[in-house]
């Protein structure tokens, strides 16, 4: 990851939305804007486990990540959609990330994230268990998302505009 990005594209797959994930970053960097992807199927993270006193053994994965999205002002979540809901690599990241410090939201609150998927049907069910879960933890997310699959392949211009909104959006200090 490199140092300073005012853009992360946190993808949690490795086939069609990691595709979409670098359709974001070539379109971002057309606009001048830096930005880097978050893959998170190359991590390496434990699961989340409440009984292993996970506050007392934080992965170190976990408070680099961590102060990477504290410097970065902007994220685009690209996941599929996974048994109706959030794929479980998101969910434990999210988990780790939101029991890190002493505010469960501190990472979150505030902060402007745009939704995507590539899903083999709508991706409905993720986008909107996403957005509640992110809205529960006080972030700002982008009212536009993106839903592709196969029958509907993501568009050059929708994507655009979503980069375009978000970076017009900025972090609320809380």
């Amino acid at each position: 990851m490199s140092l300073n990005s005012e853009l992360i594209v946190i993808t949690a797959s490795s086939g069609h939305n990691l595709e979409l994930s670098k359709k974001f970053i070539n379109i971002a960097e057309e606009l001048d804007i830096k930005c880097e992807i978050l893959d998170l199927t190359k991590l390496n993270l434990p699961l989340f486990n409440p009984r292993n006193q996970p506050q007392e053994n934080i992965p170190k994965e976990i408070e680099i990540i961590k102060r990477k999205l504290f410097r970065t002002s902007k994220w685009i979540i690209c996941a599929p959609e996974y048994n109706g809901s959030i794929p479980p690599i998101l969910s434990n990241l999210i988990a780790w990330l939101s029991i890190s410090g002493d505010d469960f939201r501190d990472l979150f609150n505030g902060q402007p994230i745009a939704l995507a998927t590539f899903s083999g049907g709508q991706g409905i069910e993720l986008l909107t268990s996403l957005r509640i879960q992110l809205v529960h933890l006080g972030s700002q997310v982008l009212g536009r998302q993106l839903s592709s699959s196969f029958s509907k392949p993501a568009e050059v211009n929708s994507i655009k505009d979503i980069i375009q909104r978000l970076m017009q959006m900025k972090k609320l200090e809380i």
